[in-house]
């Protein structure tokens, strides 16, 4: 008796206010992850590379030696340093970190008496969890209702199979997935009392996996520093064999290895992508891993659902058909609305058997709910549009049905007065219907279903005609696949209803079906499909429409968007069934939607794309869907998808919308661009440095940059411009360059030579000066000067031009980047403030220079964006006719023109 009460007590589920209050006794619902990394321990790790540590060690020598000020100001310019990349990794680990909780998964629970949509980590002991198909279950929790519900338990025994579960003593616990069925349960335990939490527990803390793209910076970073060290240190010899003081060349040889060494190329990348997931986010895209930023520039195919991505979702019922009559629905979406119409009329529904137990399968055979007040309806009267608009909960289809029944006056309400509820078989994609047993008033028992019209008709051997039941035979076969055929040829999308009696005691089957009736309901096309599916084909992406609808109505979708055009290919799933691998190449490059498909068919489909060498992105929500997206290069999941597939998916859709997958696409060509262009300017400043060192060494020259210049330059010019670089905004024709590669290197067309070439330059141009100051003045300080101040305005230039791979400084717009002015505009400050203060004179060692030294300073750095100018655009048209002449021969072209 007492645990009938308390399983009752249970199933009212918990109060807002008796949640808060467990939610303060028991803790969030969350497991001890990896500890966050302290403010203190992120400032010391800017100081842990060795190079910087033997710097800081020589400076200490250099107090005692008499350096004091040359020192400290070399400690002050490694701090700022340290300052700058602490700044920059402590918002990178913030951002993660928010965007981390934005992708935590959610839990259904009845609260108030209401199902409601709450964050796992408020799932407390007590809550009552709705689970249904995808489901990740939020906590350990016990069954109080199940309906052929399954859960994938692998996670914790390892387990590939399903596990049945069965309403009462059977358990459901935290991290496992609903893959079947539906169900209730009270949760028992939270967090880390929870079976998972026992398992977390027992784990070490797990480093985040770098990116294709950081493992590849640092391994060239580790080269680069290697070869840095080695010259560094052959200047360093050859100052010291040349006479120069031992500790003054090993200063030396330190410190230009520090403003060399590209150490910071893997963090600035982060920070990079760390911001454009930022701003991803902003435009309606959540990156739940930071490799799928640099995947998404490589997309060549987007695998697109239909429904809610190209289409609104918010269907409305337009037309009823049975065998004795054709009505059409007035209105629109969720407005309270409309009415039935045969002929032009209004319908008497009571007239109309067959209608009157097709709409009471709609209401039955259904799981959403409205709200809005069922006094709306007047007895003789249409509701009015101003009335508002009925608030939806559940599946778009199902609410739409629910709306089309309502407005012929037959509500949730008025069925359940006569029908209960005793059983259902939910919907799967393989049959593809989903049925509910009934009890009527007087005890007779039904069975429901509603489907896809080609599968619910397979199962029919009966029809209900003029209020009577019939045999169902071909010609009345042949109507309604006609009239399937001919709403689904309006762009709508068809289900089909039957029931049948059931004995008692009888199992529920869906066998030997009294066919109804079929409703076409339109999902009208989102504005901004047309113009995203456009985009893509200049880009040279190639949109795909998959969906489980009807060929007709998939056609006439993807045909009014843009995605089927002439040529096209529209092929359903069961012609899919008999291709084998081999048809399926040959023709995939003509197929432009997939129709009538299974999740299993979506998994075959992304593997011959990805055969075929394509970078492919799927979209899915389902939970069968997850497969596919996972094994797509690119998988996206809606935001409203289930568990699962988001799980699996490496972009989460907060709009659903495909144009806002076209703009994520975008947005990851725009970074990866922004980290080629930032590692073009980072390594040919670094070339620039070595060369004026090494060169000048080797020429025997005085060494002609002291280490606190060397440091000075590094910080001025590194850190800062390099960072707006990264937040570059998209060149004009970024959506109109082919996908590239994905095996493609970040050195890919001659980017390395652009930087080998760039650098060179910087570094002569800086010896040049040294040479022509040192000769006319005869005074070292002022040719260090001279040198020191070419290097910086050298460098300032060269992140103008690191603004686009194919144009000269001359072509390219230099205002747009306000946040790279402005760090330019502090590193000519700080290179002013360094020339022309006295205090700053005497501590980095410089001279002020007169305005004839300045005009031929500047004479000097401004030829070299000349020279550049007329070489990078020669090397980029040869570039251009090497890639059309491979194309050309390999018989491909970019796919925006086929």
């Amino acid at each position: 008796m007492a645990r009938r009460e308390n399983e009752h007590r249970a199933e009212q589920g918990l109060t807002t206010a008796q949640a808060e209050k467990k939610l303060f006794e028991h803790g969030e619902n969350l497991l001890q992850g990896g500890r966050r990394l302290h403010p203190m321990k992120i400032l010391a790790n800017q100081f842990k590379d060795f190079m910087i540590m033997i710097l800081l060690a020589a400076t200490v020598i250099s107090v005692f030696m008499g350096e004091t000020v040359e020192a400290l100001t070399i400690v002050v310019i490694v701090l700022v340093n340290g300052i700058l990349g602490f700044v920059q990794e402590f918002r990178t680990e913030r951002t993660m970190e928010a965007l981390k909780n934005l992708a935590a998964p959610g839990a259904r629970v009845l609260r108030d008496g209401r199902p409601v949509q709450v964050p796992a980590a408020q799932v407390v002991p007590g809550d009552l969890l709705l689970l249904e198909a995808g489901d990740r279950v939020a906590a350990d929790a016990r069954l109080l209702e199940a309906t052929s519900l399954q859960t994938d338990e692998a996670m914790l025994s390892g387990e590939s199979a399903p596990v049945s579960k069965q309403a009462g003593e059977s358990f459901v616990y935290m991290g496992t997935t609903v893959v079947k069925g539906r169900g209730r349960a009270v949760v028992t335990d939270t967090g880390m009392a929870t079976e998972m939490g026992k398992i977390a527990g027992m784990l070490g803390e797990i480093e985040e996996e770098k990116t294709p793209l950081q493992q590849k910076l640092s391994g060239l970073g580790k080269y680069i520093g290697v070869g840095c060290l080695a010259i560094c240190a052959v200047v360093t010899a050859t100052g010291i064999l040349r006479g120069e003081p031992v500790f003054d060349m090993l200063l030396t040889g330190i410190s230009l290895a520090v403003a060399a060494i590209p150490e910071g190329l893997p963090a600035v990348v982060t920070i990079a992508l760390a911001l454009a997931v930022s701003r991803m986010l902003k435009r309606g895209a959540l990156i739940r891993r930071l490799h799928a930023v640099e995947t998404m520039g490589c997309a060549g195919v987007i695998c697109s659902d239909k429904t809610g991505t190209l289409t609104e979702n918010r269907m409305t019922v337009k037309e009823v058909f049975t065998l004795s009559h054709h009505l059409s629905v007035t209105g629109s979406g969720y407005e309270k609305g409309g009415e039935l119409q045969e002929d032009g009329r209004r319908a008497a529904l009571s007239s109309m058997e067959e209608v009157q137990r097709l709409f009471a399968a709609a209401v039955c055979c259904n799981n959403a709910s409205l709200s809005g007040g069922e006094e709306d309806f007047g007895r003789d009267r249409a509701v009015n549009r101003s009335l508002g608009e009925w608030s939806v909960e559940g599946e778009p289809t199902e609410a739409a049905l629910l709306i089309m029944a309502a407005k012929a006056r037959v509500t949730a309400g008025s069925m359940a007065e006569q029908y209960r509820r005793t059983g259902e078989i939910p919907f799967d994609s393989v049959r593809k219907r989903m049925s509910v047993e009934v009890e009527a008033r007087g005890g007779e028992r039904l069975l429901f279903t509603k489907g896809a019209p080609d599968y619910i008709l397979d199962s029919c051997t009966w029809c209900e005609e003029g209020g009577e039941r019939r045999l169902l035979t071909p010609q009345m076969r042949k109507r309604i696949l006609d009239a399937n055929e001919e709403m689904a040829g309006k762009a709508l999308r068809v289900l089909a209803f039957a029931w049948r009696p059931m004995a008692a005691g009888e199992k529920a089957e869906e066998r030997e079906l009294i066919f109804l009736g079929l409703t076409g309901m339109i999902d009208p096309p989102r504005k901004e499909a047309a113009p995203a599916v456009e985009k893509c084909r200049g880009a040279g992406i190639r949109p795909v429409m998959i969906t489980g609808d009807h060929r007709a109505t998939a056609a006439a979708i993807a045909a009014e968007i843009g995605i089927l055009r002439p040529g096209g290919e529209v092929v359903t799933g069961a012609e899919l069934d008999r291709m084998d691998d081999r048809e399926l190449a040959r023709r995939l490059e003509r197929i432009a939607v997939f129709a009538r498909v299974s999740p299993a068919h979506k998994l075959r489909i992304v593997r011959a794309f990805k055969a075929r060498g394509q970078v492919v992105a799927m979209t899915g929500d389902g939970v069968n869907d997850a497969p596919a997206v996972k094994e797509a290069d690119i998988g996206v999941s809606m935001a409203g998808g289930t568990d699962v597939t988001r799980e699996a998916a490496s972009v989460v859709l907060l709009d659903n919308s495909f144009a806002t997958l076209v703009t994520a696409i975008e947005e990851g060509r725009v970074i990866y661009s922004n980290i080629r262009k930032f590692i073009r300017y980072l390594l040919s400043c670094n070339i620039g440095e070595i060369v004026t060192m090494f060169m000048g060494m080797l020429m025997g020259m005085p060494v002609v940059l002291l280490p606190i210049q060397i440091l000075l330059i590094n910080l001025a010019t590194d850190g800062l411009p390099a960072i707006a670089l990264g937040l570059e905004g998209p060149e004009p024709d970024v959506m109109e360059r082919r996908p590239r590669r994905k095996s493609e290197g970040i050195f890919s067309g001659g980017l390395l030579t652009t930087i080998l070439f760039r650098g060179a330059l910087i570094g002569l141009t800086t010896l040049l000066v040294f040479t022509s100051f040192y000769r006319s003045t005869g005074d070292l300080a002022c040719a260090r000067t001279g040198a020191f101040a070419a290097l910086v305005i050298t460098q300032l230039i060269h992140v103008f031009e690191c603004k686009s791979e194919e144009k000269g400084l001359f072509g390219i717009p230099v205002l747009n980047n306000w946040r790279l002015i402005g760090a330019v505009g502090v590193s000519a400050a700080v290179l002013a403030a360094s020339i022309w203060l006295p205090s700053m004179n005497f501590i980095f060692r410089t001279v002020p220079l007169s305005g004839r030294q300045v005009a031929a300073l500047l004479g000097c750095c401004a030829a070299v964006p000349v020279i550049s100018s007329l070489v990078i655009p020669m090397k980029h048209r040869r570039r251009k006719k090497a890639e059309a002449e491979e194309l050309f021969w390999n018989g491909e072209l970019p796919q925006g023109e086929k």
